[in-house]
């Protein structure tokens, strides 16, 4: 047979792990690879963090999995501790940001469709977003890449230019049901919205009775700095989805919403199997507990501004490769000059660190959120030695 028992959908490279140690992976050949990648912002307490790994250990000799159809005195402890530190109301568990992110689409919609407005269905989204893999998030994203062969869209979605209110409110019309956007853009290249544009879209959202829907799949959880990133904008929104670092490395989403948010998401209307397990909440809960407090969130701020300047500091001696540094928190973007995967891949060949490309010309920064002082020290030593020692191809 030609085809490989792992269907071939990832552009797998030579790195194999098999092992983590707090803020490395360690491959079949004994290799220590520095993780800034953290499995793209998911392993946020590293790779061996004793309250995570004991949380899940005790919940795997007690119990797994039970249906959904019973009680759920795990599930019910992480929702209200994820009630107790955001704007919500109420919690919806899932195993995946896509599926995060699908309850949110269909949240959005039951809101108006719950009270017989069946017209209200479209959703503006904006360009260069990254919501998913599923049918619906694919749609949900302008990026003809990620549409190539999978055609028909689902219908339904509007885009409109990302961090323009204009664009936003040009798109409102007797059909729209709400605004789906990342307030940090991840794939797209580590891209904050303004200030002006997220409140601009909350007061859109008042003034015309729309939901409005924020995807923290990537840049929530402590990530930024903050245990979402909306706070730092000074809105809330009606509903979240949130995902990777919540539980994490043990796979684990959940989609957030005001008790209004939620009106349409009555019985029977949604489901999940494994959503809200006994041993995600564990996970889950192990993690709101490492860093739900402000202490902890604190070190996420002074370590992001510490890399970011030391960063812009360092870009200057490599004028032709990097351009300039963006980001909140520990959720950074270094943006090249010139295209950034080789860059990324030579990095990861030859100095064994770990980092991950996005749009844009971009590389993402996404450390475990308990690097220390050494492993900032160790990641620069490595960016200094890599960009020392590369060569720009050149184009045929």
């Amino acid at each position: 047979m030609a085809i490989t028992p792992l269907m071939p959908v990832y552009p797998r490279c030579s790195v194999r792990p098999v092992r983590g140690e707090h803020c490395h992976l360690i491959d079949e050949s004994g290799t220590r690879y520095l993780d800034f990648a953290s499995g793209i912002a998911v392993n946020l307490l590293g790779h061996s963090h004793p309250g995570l790994i004991k949380a899940i250990q005790e919940q795997a000799e007690t119990l797994m999995h039970v249906s959904n159809l019973y009680g759920s005195p795990q599930g019910e402890k992480l929702a209200q501790m994820l009630v107790d530190h955001t704007f919500a109301d109420t919690v919806f568990f899932t195993n995946s940001g896509a599926e995060a992110v699908e309850t949110a689409i269909k949240a959005v919609r039951a809101y108006h469709q719950s009270h017989d407005n069946d017209h209200r269905h479209e959703i503006i989204t904006f360009t260069n977003a990254f919501h998913g893999r599923t049918m619906a998030t694919i749609s949900a994203s302008n990026q003809t890449k990620m549409h190539h062969g999978f055609m028909p869209l689902l219908e339904g979605f509007k885009y409109a230019e990302f961090d323009d209110l204009a664009s936003a409110r040009a798109l409102i019309g007797p059909n729209t049901a709400g605004f789906l956007v990342e307030p940090i853009q991840g794939e797209g290249g580590i891209r904050p919205a303004s200030d002006e544009f997220l409140q601009g879209l909350r007061a859109l959202a008042d003034e015309h009775d729309l939901m409005l829907a924020l995807d923290e799949v990537q840049c929530g959880v402590a990530r930024t700095g903050t245990l979402y990133a909306y706070e730092q904008y000074g809105i809330a929104p009606d509903i979240l989805a949130t995902a990777k670092g919540i539980g994490g490395g043990f796979p684990l989403g959940a989609c957030l919403a005001t008790e209004k948010g939620a009106r349409g998401m009555t019985f029977g209307t949604h489901g999940s199997t494994y959503g809200g397990n006994p041993l995600a909440m564990a996970a889950g809960t192990a993690v709101m507990e490492a860093v739900a407090n402000e202490d902890f969130l604190a070190s996420v701020r002074e370590k992001g501004e510490r890399i970011r300047s030391r960063l812009e500091q360092f870009i200057g001696n490599y004028p032709d490769l990097f351009e300039l540094v963006r980001g909140k928190g520990l959720m950074l973007g270094l943006k090249m000059k010139v295209e950034s995967r080789p860059f990324f891949m030579h990095l990861r060949d030859h100095h064994q660190l770990l980092m991950v490309a996005a749009g844009d010309n971009t590389l993402r920064l996404l450390p475990p959120l308990v690097i220390g002082d050494a492993e900032i020290d160790e990641f620069f030593e490595k960016l200094s030695a890599g960009a020392a020692d590369y060569t720009i191809p050149q184009a045929a």
